[in-house]
């Protein structure tokens, strides 16, 4: 949607691509290891004075937006900056629960259920959000806490998920306790093979009860998803966002 509003060409530089809309498909170009059929593709530094002669023949913005703006930079350095803020914040109540809500986005309509997710999450709940499913949300208004925490933590990108585990994991020193013994949820938006390689890590350090969706990768047969479930508790997530945020952090909304 957002492509279609830019009143210029458009370079794609790395995935994940899906397929451009006629919006603006004759102004995008690829560059490197991206590609896609009937998109114009850049290879030599030369190539690029077609799309410079295409910017330059387009009239570009005409008047100023309005400003809009969002936080981001809470790798885990920022984060475990504040780390004794958010363990002090979690002894009194004022954060009862950690939402980590990340992965890939797509034009599915039932990847919403990320944005309810994160919007309907308690005002105690703190989120930590990654990758491209963020910006469904990112640009939305969360209250702090009630001590003044800010709610919806920008980690980073896909890989990034690496700060996420960190953080999770410090906290779980602090409290001298492992990750799963923690207050802490995992909702993973599943598109293309960066999210597999991060569920797989997740996975592989242990980490239960995570929910995957909104479709779940093609090798996650029914078979192999019983034995994630039995083994990780790993499960599918539901329609319903509130369906899952109650089972998360044990709330109606």
């Amino acid at each position: 949607a957002e492509f279609g509003k830019f009143p210029g060409p458009i370079l794609v530089t790395s995935n994940c691509l899906i397929e451009p809309l006629k919006s603006y498909k004759d102004r995008l170009f690829t560059t490197h290891m991206v590609g896609w059929e009937g998109v114009r593709h850049l290879e030599r530094h030369e190539d690029f004075g077609v799309l410079l002669d295409l910017a330059n023949q387009m009239e570009g913005f005409q008047a100023d937006a309005e400003a809009a703006f969002t936080h981001t930079g809470y790798a885990r350095n920022a984060v475990l900056g504040l780390a004794e803020q958010i363990l002090g914040a979690m002894s009194t109540g004022d954060v009862g629960h950690i939402l980590v809500v990340g992965g890939c986005d797509g034009t599915e309509g039932d990847r919403s259920y990320f944005k309810e997710l994160a919007l309907s999450a308690p005002r105690d709940a703190l989120i930590l959000t990654l990758g491209c499913g963020k910006y469904r949300f990112n640009k939305e208004h969360f209250e702090p806490t009630q001590g003044g925490l800010p709610r919806m933590l920008d980690v980073g990108q896909c890989n990034d998920a690496y700060s996420a585990i960190q953080i999770a994991a410090a906290i779980g020193k602090a409290l001298d306790t492992d990750v799963n013994n923690l207050p802490i949820s995992f909702a993973i938006s599943w598109f293309e093979q960066k999210a597999v390689a991060v569920l797989l890590t997740l996975l592989h350090l242990g980490i239960k009860n995570i929910y995957l969706g909104p479709n779940l990768p093609a090798f996650v047969t029914p078979n192999v998803l019983g034995v994630l479930n039995k083994e990780f508790g790993l499960q599918q997530v539901h329609k319903s966002a509130a369906q899952d945020l109650k089972k998360m952090v044990g709330t109606s909304i």
